[in-house]
């Protein structure tokens, strides 16, 4: 294709460039374990179909619609189990409407990002609405305009490089309590897509490329930072955080973890007040496991307190019979986040590692 854009060769430099990621994974200084192994390539393919979502499927932004770029079998970061992720492509310089009608989870919110993941692995929000700030219907719908203009209702600031919205549903019992549903459009767009770009789709195979190398490495590095104080809950800087996408009203406490067959991370706080927490176990690569299946998190509402209002985690294979327990899931070591959501203070929990025998 001579003079123009070329799929073919794109679609080699895109595959060449995931080979590169294989790197992340085999890297000297991860666990030479084959289930982390495993799971790292694992991830890299998770990755590689959020990817192509995002920046071959989603591109329109004429025509955005809403998709799942964390769920189940494919997260993202720490990605929080009681949460339902929807993000849509935007243009910055455009007006959208957003309608719906929530469902019963307890929490909403809609932030608008400049996601720079394909190119350095960071976000940063350029305009946020959370659930008191909205105006609701009685019948539950909702319309909310997002725009670099101010709206005098429910609107959500655009800046002229915001590239996507990020719309996250809560649950305290995903057992229960269900999504809304939300659609999006652009106001003033023309009536029908246009026929697919080359030079459109070539830009989307590099883009989905750099994403999965930019964020794989990002949150590599993040464990590693975490790794330096194995065990523990060490006070982080929340504005790193904050540029990897995270929401301004949550405070968020990483920590690394090692525990042997035969021991428990016994972790004791006082939850402070505040409309939502949670605790989960993840992975080396910052994924949550599995939680289809398995314990592995405990919020406010599915936590049983001590008799002093102290919560009291027990991470260990096998169910203690005491505290709250969360399954590692046959790993010995990976990450872990508590989050205090609206809190006006955020403990640090007390942790050690002690014999299963010994609890």
């Amino acid at each position: 294709m001579s003079g123009a854009a070329d799929p073919a060769q794109a679609w080699r430099d895109f595959c060449a460039k995931l080979a590169d990621a294989g790197e992340i994974v085999l890297a000297p200084d991860v666990p030479d374990d084959p289930l982390v192994r495993a799971e790292g390539f694992r991830y890299l393919s998770r990755l590689t179909k959020l990817a192509l979502e995002q920046y071959v499927e989603a591109t329109d932004t004429d025509f955005p619609f809403f998709y799942k770029l964390s769920h189940e079998t494919g997260k993202i970061g720490a990605d929080n189990p009681d949460n339902a992720y929807l993000n849509a492509a935007i243009r910055g310089d455009c007006d959208y409407r957003i309608t719906g009608t929530r469902g019963s989870m307890f929490y909403f919110s809609i932030v608008a990002n400049a996601m720079r993941y394909h190119i350095d692995g960071s976000a940063h929000a350029t305009g946020s609405l959370m659930m008191d700030e909205i105006e609701w219907e009685p019948n539950g719908k909702v319309e909310i305009i997002a725009s670099c203009n101010p709206q005098p209702k429910n609107w959500l600031r655009l800046e002229p490089d915001a590239s996507v919205i990020v719309l996250r549903q809560s649950a305290l019992d995903r057992t229960v309590e269900k999504p809304g549903n939300f659609r999006i459009e652009r106001i003033g767009g023309p009536a029908v897509p246009a026929p697919l770009d080359p030079a459109k789709l070539v830009g989307g195979f590099a883009a989905a490329a750099q994403f999965v190398n930019g964020v794989a490495g990002t949150f590599a590095g993040w464990t590693r930072l975490f790794r330096e104080h194995a065990n523990s809950f060490p006070d982080i800087d929340q504005s790193m955080f904050q540029k990897g996408g995270g929401a301004k009203d949550i405070y968020y406490a990483h920590a690394y973890w090692r525990i042997a067959p035969d021991e428990a991370w016994v972790i004791e706080v006082r939850p402070p007040d505040c409309y939502y927490w949670n605790f989960q176990l993840d992975n080396w690569w910052m994924e949550s496991f599995d939680y289809r299946f398995r314990q592995i998190t405990v919020n406010k509402h599915s936590a049983r307190l001590e008799p002093d209002g102290s919560l009291r985690i027990i991470c260990a294979a096998r169910d203690p019979g005491i505290g709250n327990w969360i399954d590692t899931c046959g790993h010995t070591e990976g990450t872990a986040l508590l989050r205090w959501a609206g809190a006006s203070e955020h403990p640090l929990p007390n942790a050690r590692i002690v014999k299963l025998e010994d609890l």
